[in-house]
């Protein structure tokens, strides 16, 4: 007998999207057919919904350990699973102790075990002096690595430090050696750390000015040099939130020239230009900036253009008043709150709005990311497959409200917008864990990923 059986929806497959039937058994899809005519414990009626892959999201910060006050597992993996996503990969940072040694990492998975809604992984930190920690951090099954070319240095102890081009250089050696993928944030910190400081003192301090502080060559700059070392290392790169055209343009051609590159984008640069966050002000502060509304538009042909590999939340939040005490956009935290706004925001404007197909969108947010993080029972509908399915109504449309948020601090740049799809649904491993007229279902029942 079945565990559950999920029919009358448009369930999309890696060969296109049909009516079909769904088969669940000890938490793995057992039967994909037109009609399933074995017996089931529970049924799921999914009409007029599209049934789709869980998102696989790669670029997560929960800060628990150590800065928990900022986010932490129970409620980030909440939002996440409101949001559409079954399992995601969190950043080394911004969590005390940065997850830069085993000890570091196990803090970290004592603290998570028990509080996951959805899946996890955890990624290892490169930062100067640890290099004698990479392999460790990839015996611990950690899937990948994570390094920083822009400024994030800090005075406090355990804190995650950018890299200096040495320990990129050695590091990337160290982990091609270990068939281990670097994920970079790619932008110079020189310039943009001098340019901001210039930017104040001249009392130019607004959304746009913050723009044209880390201007687009600063981000090319370090992505190219980051590409050049990895066809001198050998090492498999993966780049970021990249924010500008150019920067995608030189990935794509390094690629032609044989470098093991991809590249990640975030729905945030998809939603708003620099113009917009005038008027949403820190809540849409991050770093690489968001872009002015000429490079805005370039990103999004290279998104339908097939040019950009997946897309990540690059969910990082902090406390309302790292957002709102600042006297000027400089001065507040750069990270955006948007674990429960992938999906359904990304749904509308590129297949509602844009006619992507809604086979590369599960690509973007799941299928791509599973393969290239060797998450083998993640990212599409199929037997064998662990059962992480979603349910989008593409008829609803809702407003972002901060009391439905998840977070544990509870804003976000996208309150008051009005999005025109919505996920209904969200089960992990067979298990639904959120349902839009219940809300979060049951006891956290995530599970620790590793690339073994």
């Amino acid at each position: 007998m079945l565990d559950l059986i999920i029919k009358n929806g448009e369930v999309v497959l890696s060969n296109g999207h049909k009516r079909v039937e769904i088969g669940i058994k000890d938490g793995k899809i057992s039967i994909i057919a037109e009609k399933i005519t074995e017996e089931s414990k529970e049924v799921i009626d999914a009409a007029g919904q599209y049934v789709l892959p869980g998102m696989v999201d790669t670029h997560v910060h929960i800060s628990e350990p150590g800065r928990t006050e900022w986010e932490g597992f129970e409620t980030g993996s909440k939002a996440l699973a409101a949001g559409g996503t079954t399992s995601y990969v969190e950043m080394p940072l911004n969590a005390l102790p940065a997850t830069t040694n085993k000890k570091a990492l196990d803090l970290k998975l004592e603290a998570a075990k028990t509080q996951n809604y959805v899946d996890y992984a955890f990624y290892g930190g490169l930062v100067p002096g640890n290099l004698d920690d990479l392999e460790d951090l990839h015996h611990a099954g950690v899937p990948a690595f994570k390094a920083f070319l822009s400024n994030v240095s800090s005075d406090i102890p355990d804190d995650f430090e950018n890299v200096d081009d040495f320990t990129l250089y050695k590091g990337m050696k160290k982990l091609a050696e270990l068939d281990q993928i670097l994920c970079l944030h790619a932008e110079n910190p020189v310039i943009t750390t001098e340019l901001e400081k210039e930017f104040i003192r001249e009392g130019k301090v607004s959304a746009l000015d913050y723009a044209d502080a880390r201007p687009v060559f600063t981000e090319v700059e370090a992505v190219q040099k980051a590409l050049l070392l990895a066809k001198e290392t050998g090492c498999k790169l993966h780049i970021v939130h990249i924010s500008t055209q150019e920067a995608v343009r030189a990935i794509l051609k390094a690629r032609k020239e044989g470098v093991d590159v991809t590249v990640e984008s975030c729905p945030h640069y998809f939603a708003m230009s620099a113009e917009d966050v005038e008027e949403i002000g820190a809540y849409a502060k991050c770093q690489p900036p968001i872009r002015k509304k000429e490079e805005h538009d370039k990103l999004w042909d290279e998104l339908l253009n097939g040019n950009i590999d997946w897309l990540t939340s690059d969910h990082s939040p902090c406390t309302e008043d790292l957002k709102t005490d600042a006297d000027n956009l400089f001065e507040a935290w750069g990270g955006i709150s948007g674990a429960q706004n992938n999906v359904d925001l990304m749904f509308d404007l590129a297949v509602k709005q844009r006619g992507l197909p809604i086979e590369r969108f599960v690509e973007l947010i799941a299928t791509t990311p599973a393969k290239r993080f060797n998450l083998k029972n993640k990212g599409e509908i199929a037997v064998t497959k662990d059962a992480d399915i979603i349910f989008v109504d593409p008829n609803q449309s809702y407003t972002v409200k901060r009391e439905e948020l998840y977070y544990k601090n509870k804003h976000s740049a996208y309150e008051g917008r009005t999005i025109n799809c919505r996920v209904t649904k969200t089960i992990v491993r067979g298990n639904v864990v959120f349902d839009l007229e219940n809300g979060i279902v049951g006891e956290p029942i995530g599970r620790l990923m590793t690339n073994k």
